[in-house]
Formats: C-alpha cells, structure tokens, sequence
C-alpha cells in the first residue's frame, strides 16, 4: 500500500472512529434498560455498594481477596444481561497502556529476590512482580465495578442518585452537561467530516490532510460556542433554574435491602480475610 493511499484513510478513520463511539454509547443506554440483576437495584444503592467495593478493593492486601472480588464483578454482569466479551474487553483493552507505565518499572526497580533476568541485564524481583500484579488486579477490579454501574444504570438515573447523596449540585450539573455536549459535539464532528468527504473527487495529501484537520477544528470550536449559548437559552425556556429535574422516583424495595445485606457481607468479609 503507497503512501498516499494510506494518508488518504483519514477521513475514513475518522469516521468511523465517531461513529463507534457513539455506537458504544448507544449500546450502553440499552443494555441500562435490559431486564437484569443490577438494573433493577435502586441506584442510590448501586453508589454506595460501588464505594464499599472500592474500598475492600484498595485496602485489601492478599491476591486471592481482590481476584475474588473481580469474579464476583464477572458474575454480575452476567446475571445482569452485560456481555462478558463486550465487558472484560471495554475494561481490559485500555488498563495496560495507563497501568503499565507505573507496573512494568516497580517490576525491575524494587529490591527483593530474584524472580527471573531478561537479556540487557534486567532482573524482574519477586516483590516486584507482586507489586504490579497488585496494581494491575486492584485497577482492573475497581474499574470493573465503576464501568459494571454505568453499564447497567441510565445517566439520568446516575445523576439523580448522586445529588440525593449529597454530592454538589454544581458537580452534579457538570457531568450532566458533559456527557451531553460530548454527544452533541461527536454528531457536529461525524455531520462535518461526512459533509466533507462527499465533496472530495481525489486522493488528499498529507498537508491537505493537515490542513482540512484545522479547519475543521476551528469551525467545530466555533460551532460549539456558538451551540453552548443555544442549549442554554433552551434550558432555560424550559424552566431550568441551576439544577437538572427528573421524573424519576427511587424507593427502596425488599429486593434493595437484600442486595445491600449481601454487599455489606461481602464486604465485610474481603475487608477482614485481605487483612
């Protein structure tokens, strides 16, 4: 493949990297509505199981413990109509490139017996190697959790529990406008290169390529501000006044209080054999 041809692609990619992204998302919004275990828990309860569980999860000190802990992960999204391939792949495929920064250099720079040598003179200790299986499993495990709450609970519903736990109403609104404006900004972006690319008759260079990059991001910085003061406006003919309402109603069932007795159990339990 010339070289011309494989700068040609970026358009494409693009592309299709907008649109499985809001595939993803649109996915995530469905499975939150799936007849399954967890989505049928309140959410208020889902938040403060996911904070018992990171914290059993961070001061757990044996292996087996928080391995443990990530099959129990595993069983709830499968009792919970999550995918498995789908589920370890979203939260697996990213954890090596941010983890390892730190994991792979603890395996050559703690001091400790020596588990195994590898050419160029690098030696892998054993408090090393136990230090990154710990880091790495710990991450996995709490990553697990958050993704298995937003998989399984719509964004609204998430927002909603937060502000009834007391967190902030300004962080609250926040993430409810992010989450929001980054769809809002993919669907401009995916509409814009679309546009584009219908109007192209040949193959583009690299420093057209460059170029059409720059141009597009500055007429999508101005189409965002632009858009921002839009949304506002409309929010606030629609009675807005600093904090997002829903018609949501959370009430705790017998079904909640069991789930919360079990977390609480599990908990316990991770806490005092991970001792």
């Amino acid at each position: 493949m010339s070289r011309v041809k494989r700068r040609s692609g970026f358009i494409e990619r693009t592309l299709i990297n907008i649109n499985g992204t809001l595939e993803h998302s649109l996915f995530a919004e469905k499975l939150a509505h799936q007849d399954g275990l967890l989505q049928k828990l309140d959410p208020r309860l889902k938040w403060i199981s996911l904070l018992l569980l990171l914290v059993s999860v961070s001061l757990s000190r044996q292996l087996w413990v928080i391995a443990g802990l990530y099959c129990f992960a595993l069983l709830l999204a499968a009792v919970s109509a999550v995918p498995l391939a789908f589920f370890i792949k979203r939260v697996w495929v990213y954890i090596p490139f941010f983890t390892g920064f730190v994991a792979v250099p603890a395996m050559f720079m703690t001091p400790g017996a020596t588990l195994a040598t590898l050419p160029l003179g690098l030696v892998i200790t054993r408090p090393g190697m136990m230090t990154a299986l710990f880091l790495i499993l710990r991450v996995g495990t709490s990553v697990s959790f958050a993704v298995l709450l937003i998989l399984t609970t719509s964004w609204n519903s998430v927002l909603k529990a937060l502000g009834i736990l007391h967190v902030p109403d300004v962080v609250v609104l926040i993430l409810g406008m992010t989450y929001r404006y980054i769809h809002l900004l993919l669907h401009a972006a995916d509409d814009m290169f679309m546009s584009r690319k219908s109007r192209i008759l040949r193959r583009q260079t690299a420093s057209e390529d460059r170029r059409l990059l720059a141009a597009m991001s500055g007429a999508l910085l101005g189409k965002s501000l632009q858009t921002s003061t839009d949304v506002y406006l409309a929010m606030q003919s629609r009675g807005f006044r600093g904090y997002p309402r829903t018609m949501d109603r959370f009430q705790m069932q017998w079904f909640d209080w069991t789930a919360a007795s079990v977390v609480l159990v599990l908990s316990g339990c991770a806490f005092w054999l991970g001792r």
